[in-house]
């Protein structure tokens, strides 16, 4: 049976850990591709020689031609600008921030789809459900096979922040984050447990609200002390999705997915749970959220709406 292949465009930090985190899981032949062809060619090359070690055999490549990329099963999108001080000292507005992803990520977009017409892809890129309309209008592709990553990432500082203030393993968490991402995310107490037990029964208030704040500036956090973006776990993130999808697992995640009556949301990509597999998206679940779980939501969603306006779609 052949092997599966993935495409990750983007050779930066969070591009090349997710070709790190799927060689280690040996779930696919990998490509990297950059505009900066060096890059993708060097750090391809470097990962392939760490295989005899790390005991995984596989086929990884990089470079600048989307060519290398024909017939992936999955693309995952982490190219695009990140927000930072321009030389002038001020920062970019948003505006210009979407407008230029827009045009990045639409041009990736372009080149992924002419090569690989049957992938399912997976958006990684800033601001990142805004940038989903993107991918989903350029691909022409059905909605099921453009999925943002974002609730994965965000669930996954949630239950860290949970295990580290408990004392627990990290494996026993269960909960979900939903919404766009950003500082409006949704994390839902009343859906979130511990081995079962209701996470109010083991923890203050004022502590819960507490890791619910800390989650939704996760990213800001990281920033703050690097002076960069993330990389360990949105690549980690977006990874969880790759195996759900070439293994078929059924895993429900919280992924942005495009919503056409959900929640009440028409032709809106956002932060919900899904049922991820072998045809990318394969239900799209609708939880009975409370009046104040709604309200931030809502909150959320008018969040995205904001961004998504300035594409022009």
């Amino acid at each position: 049976m052949a092997r599966k292949k993935v495409t990750v465009v983007g050779a930066g930090n969070v591009g090349a850990t997710c070709a790190h985190w799927i060689a280690s899981k040996e779930l696919a032949d990998v490509v990297l591709i950059d505009i900066i062809e060096g890059a993708a060619k060097g750090k391809a090359l470097d990962l392939a020689q760490s295989g005899p070690v790390m005991d995984f055999d596989l086929h990884i490549t990089g470079g600048s031609d989307y060519a290398a990329s024909a017939d992936s099963d999955v693309v995952i999108i982490t190219a695009g600008v990140p927000r930072k001080k321009k030389p002038d000292g001020t920062y970019p507005s948003r505006d210009e921030l979407v407008k230029t992803n827009q045009d990045i990520v639409g041009q990736v977009t372009r080149e992924v789809v002419k090569y690989s017409p049957n992938a399912i892809l997976i958006v990684v890129s800033n601001p990142l459900d805004a940038m989903c309309h993107v991918v989903l209008e350029e691909s022409g592709f059905p909605a099921n096979r453009v999925i943002g990553q974002a609730g994965s990432l965000d669930t996954a500082r949630y239950k860290t922040f949970l295990a580290m203030e408990l004392g627990v393993s990290v494996r026993d968490i269960h909960g979900l984050v939903l919404g766009g991402h950003g500082d409006t995310m949704v994390p839902l107490p009343r859906h979130t447990s511990v081995a079962g037990i209701p996470v109010r029964e083991l923890m203050a208030e004022d502590k819960l609200q507490a890791i619910i704040d800390r989650t939704r500036k996760g990213g800001g956090e990281i920033v703050g002390l690097i002076g960069v973006s993330a990389w360990y776990a949105p690549a980690a993130g977006t990874v969880e999705m790759v195996e759900a999808i070439l293994k078929d697992q059924k895993r429900v995640i919280a992924c942005a997915t495009l919503l056409n009556g959900e929640y009440g949301y028409e032709k809106l990509f956002i932060g919900v749970p899904v049922v991820l597999g072998s045809t990318g998206i394969e239900k799209i679940i609708v939880m009975d959220l409370n009046d104040e779980e709604k309200a931030m939501l809502d909150n959320s969603a008018n969040a995205v709406k904001d961004v998504v306006a300035v594409l022009g779609y």
